[in-house]
């Protein structure tokens, strides 16, 4: 796409949202109402069931605003969302914030149940949740796992995303190039996914679950300093029976050394096509990023085709959210006020 081109569909984007909120004079738009929002901390966990999991969640903000799911990555929790949740309910939206599969409260409903940790398999999941809570469509937001699983649903359900916030980027893994060789400073960052190939690495898992994200967390965010209670608030959630099991079937899966389970074939099938996303995006990287190093942006450009901002963060390390909450909640707001809603 041409740079004019670019720029001509994000002007037609941002017109038609100001011709929206203009077309009542006087009247303000529910996502824009401001509410009371309560620290997403003291919030209850709710739980939610689909034909697969009992998923738990914190839910701030009206029942009638428009939804913002946050997504969680590896190794995190809902807790990365503390600060940006409750800036989006002030705002009038609805906002969701679940457990993945294998983290918190969220559990497969049999044993018979594949402990999948495969892409298509939490990109899934999300849809299942909106379907459960009676969510048409959502601004999908996320980093990590969290962002890969929003990446998913934007590719191959577009019309259940109405925008697209994604830390670092493209995130759907393309799985036949596995293979290639990444730049040496990038491969060093990602030596638990090695690690997490043997079986040394799962009983390691197994063992020191709590020690192994603690070395992540510094290694991830180089310059956040975060405190050994917000670690110990979020670790609680890896305790989860089916952690070691989704976790360790997620980074074989995506290296190739594990086959994915044939429920999610024909979402894998598209999938493999490293297919684009057409929705509205905002992609965000974070300049202190310690895995995935920041970049303009450029070079995933042709894997969105519609429109799409690329935004470097100060500051911000792989758990962007928590790190930048204002840049993170301000990306979210931008598209659900601006999205063209199906009512």
């Amino acid at each position: 796409m041409s740079e004019e081109l670019s720029n001509r569909r994000r002007f037609i984007f941002a017109a038609a949202a100001s011709v929206a909120a203009l077309a009542a004079p006087g009247v303000i738009p529910q996502a824009f109402a401001a509410v009371p929002a309560k620290p997403l901390a003291t919030l209850p966990v709710r739980q939610v069931r689909t034909d697969l999991l009992d998923i738990g969640y914190h839910e701030a903000g009206p029942a009638e605003g428009r939804p913002i799911i946050l997504l969680h990555g590896f190794p995190y929790d809902i807790h990365s969302y503390v600060d940006v949740a409750p800036m989006l309910a002030e705002q009038g939206f609805r906002v969701i914030v679940p457990y993945l599969r294998g983290f918190g409260t969220t559990r497969l409903l049999s044993a018979d149940t594949p402990r999948a940790g495969q892409q298509a398999a939490v990109g899934q999941d999300v849809i299942e949740l909106m379907n459960a809570l009676d969510i048409p469509e959502a601004v999908l937001a996320g980093y990590d796992w969290g962002g890969r699983a929003a990446c998913v649903v934007a590719a191959i359900k577009p019309s259940r995303c109405i925008g697209l916030v994604s830390a670092n980027g493209y995130l759907i893994q393309d799985i036949a190039r596995a293979g290639s060789p990444l730049p040496p400073a990038i491969e060093h960052g990602l030596w638990y996914q090695y690690y997490f190939q043997t079986e040394r690495g799962r009983a390691g898992l197994q063992a020191s679950r709590r020690e192994l994200a603690h070395i992540l967390w510094k290694n991830n965010s180089p310059t956040w300093h975060f405190s050994e209670a917000m670690f110990e608030r979020s670790a609680a959630a890896f305790d989860n029976p089916d952690f070691v099991d989704i976790v360790i079937h997620s980074y074989r899966h995506r290296l190739g050394l594990a086959p994915g389970y044939p429920q999610y074939d024909e979402i894998e099938k598209k999938l493999a096509s490293v297919p684009p996303i057409t929705v509205p995006t905002i992609t965000l990287d974070g300049l202190a990023d310690g895995v995935i190093p920041a970049t303009d942006g450029r070079a995933s450009a042709a894997n969105f085709t519609g429109y799409r901002v690329h935004r470097q963060i100060p500051d911000a390390g792989h758990n962007l959210p928590q790190e930048a909450p204002k840049a993170f909640a301000d990306a979210c707001a931008e598209l659900a006020r601006n999205g063209k809603w199906r009512t």
